[in-house]
């Protein structure tokens, strides 16, 4: 990681939240006193707050960065088998040439793989792990939540939804039956998708470019986005199905199988007297056990707003900028994680959400990338359709809860 900057914005986030909360508090005071804010301080404090989005933003892709993965990343030593298929696969990507029948069996036994690769070759494991490693930095709901790879149509388990419950009898008295826990199945499903980096020919012919590492960084960008915008707000129809679109409930009716809410207690906004109340409600809605390693995830605009709210005395900001936390920082105490794809604020919108994500969500990929190669659609280029399949759910509603931006108690 690039320590130097990553040190200088730390200094500059200090600088700009120091600057940010003396000139929100005299906004404050100017509305107490006046009932209203001068335009100027009103734009200062919008302006201020943006410099705070925007370094939280660096700080974000200086990690990225850092954790993307080199082309050879996680490559060992091949064998003569994956040596042979690397080879073919290289002269491939290039020229197109190759018995394709001999190809995809090579494949198959060079990566150790029963996976069907969709009518195509499947791709060397660094460039597969390159993809995977991208699309876990690229969005928030990857980073949280549980990921697993499987080698099948779908992921199945069995869960407890209620313990088995102690009975008490009289010394000596006749033992007799304790309820018994309950469970539920989960399952999800992994789905298709593809994404299609396209390359001038010319490139190809050029032996200094490397061809794995570009289509690598390309595929993964496009299924990182795709697939963060899923994890929260997918339908489940032939893709994720993301955390807002769960049957939803005030939290006081939760039951298993849908995700409690809280209300805002104002349409499309926080309350404008103690709005924090409702969010320190939104955090103890979460079951204790949950709450170690819990996060909020928002999107930025929201943690703008989120950044002016106070306590109820009005004496301190319950946002605080955490380096450890890197661009959101904590509120409450807990992380603030930022994704674009969570709603914007608007009427019953699911705009914030807090929850113990690893426990919460689960990321299901199946093994194998696959790419066709296709050099007749456009003329002087060439276009790599990868294809992989995943998915992704709840499983665990109870250690999810979401709030609605709504009025209501």
């Amino acid at each position: 990681m690039e320590l130097k900057d990553i040190a200088t914005l730390i200094e500059d986030q200090g600088k700009a939240w120091d600057a940010f909360k003396n000139a929100n508090d005299e906004r404050l005071k100017a509305i107490e006193a006046k009932g209203y804010a001068p335009a100027d301080l009103t734009e200062k404090v919008a302006k201020i707050n943006a410099d705070l989005a925007d370094i939280g933003k660096q700080m974000t892709e200086i990690e990225k960065k850092a954790n993307r993965p080199k082309a050879d990343a996680g490559r060992t030593e091949d064998t003569p088998e994956q040596a042979e298929y690397r080879k073919a696969f290289q002269s491939y990507l290039r020229t197109g040439e190759g018995d394709s029948h001999a190809l995809k069996l090579a494949g198959r036994k060079a990566m150790n793989s029963n996976s069907d690769p969709d009518g195509g070759y499947l791709i060397m494991p660094e460039m597969d792990m390159a993809i995977d490693r991208v699309v876990g930095t690229m969005g928030a709901m990857a980073r949280l939540a549980d990921t697993v790879t499987i080698g099948t149509q779908k992921w199945q388990k069995m869960v407890k939804t209620a313990g088995m419950a102690m009975r008490r009898t009289a010394n000596g008295g006749t033992a007799g039956e304790t309820t018994e826990p309950t469970y539920a199945q989960v399952e999800i499903e992994v789905f298709p998708a593809e994404v299609e980096p396209w390359v001038h020919n010319e490139t190809l012919d050029d032996a200094r470019v490397n061809l794995e590492a570009d289509l690598a960084a390309e595929a993964a960008i496009g299924f990182a986005e795709g697939a963060n915008a899923e994890f929260i707000t997918g339908n489940g129809v032939g893709k994720a199905r993301g955390i807002t679109s769960y049957t939803n409930v005030v939290n006081s009716s939760y039951a298993w199988g849908s995700v409690g809410y809280v209300r805002s207690g104002k349409s499309a906004a926080f309350m404008s007297v103690a709005p924090a109340d409702r969010i320190i409600n939104l955090q103890h809605a979460l079951k204790a056990q949950y709450r170690p390693g819990a996060v909020w995830l928002t999107n930025d605009t929201t943690l703008g707003v989120m950044r002016q709210i106070k306590d109820g005395s009005g004496s301190y900001y319950l946002w605080q900028p955490d380096p450890a936390a890197a661009f959101g920082g904590r509120f409450l105490g807990s992380p603030v994680e930022v994704d674009d794809n969570m709603p914007a604020l608007a009427a019953a919108s699911y705009s914030l959400a807090y929850g113990n994500f690893k426990r919460a969500y689960k990321i299901v990929n199946r093994a194998g990338t696959s790419l066709i190669r296709d050099n007749i659609t456009a003329k002087g280029q060439t276009k790599f359709n990868f294809r992989r399949r995943f998915g992704g759910g709840i499983v665990n509603y109870e250690a999810l809860k979401l709030m609605i931006f709504t009025t209501g108690a």
